[in-house]
């Protein structure tokens, strides 16, 4: 799916926006891309000289892709916002360098209450980059 479902779907604007393009989506999951440029601005201060993603970049990409899968599935009241509650059993276990293509999955694993949780993974040429458990639920949106 394009840029354009991605942006009338998610808030999230560029230069914090994550994902390039949907690759394949179902009712419990979803496989995005992310194309990691040299270019991008975190790289000219994490580690200048041996540049690598940050982490909590890594993760963003499974949470803005959890998003998506979320605006399908459970789509968002008006004055309802999602919001990460809870990130637990994340595992960092390859760097992301520049020019690295992520393949990232998000998948819905249930719902108790008002509490919706997902897992997700990052790879990268086969590799785990990152994996992570996570929790959103609606918030009140607060202008």
């Amino acid at each position: 799916m394009t840029q354009d479902t991605i942006l009338n779907t998610i808030p999230h604007r560029p230069p914090f926006l994550f994902v390039d393009e949907i690759v394949e989506q179902t009712e419990d999951h979803i496989v995005t891309r992310k194309r990691v440029g040299p270019e991008e601005p975190f790289f000219k201060g994490h580690y200048p000289d041996y540049p690598i993603m940050p982490g909590v970049l890594i993760c963003e990409c499974v949470f803005q892709s959890g998003a998506l899968l979320m605006s399908k599935k459970f789509p968002t009241p008006d004055g309802k916002v999602p919001v990460m509650s809870r990130i637990q059993n994340v595992k960092f276990k390859n760097p992301v360098y520049p020019g690295s293509v992520l393949e990232i999955r998000a998948d819905y694993v249930e719902n108790v209450g008002p509490a919706h949780y997902m897992k997700g993974k990052v790879q990268v040429e086969g590799q785990t980059a990152v994996t992570v458990e996570f929790t959103v639920m609606l918030m009140e949106e607060k202008l």
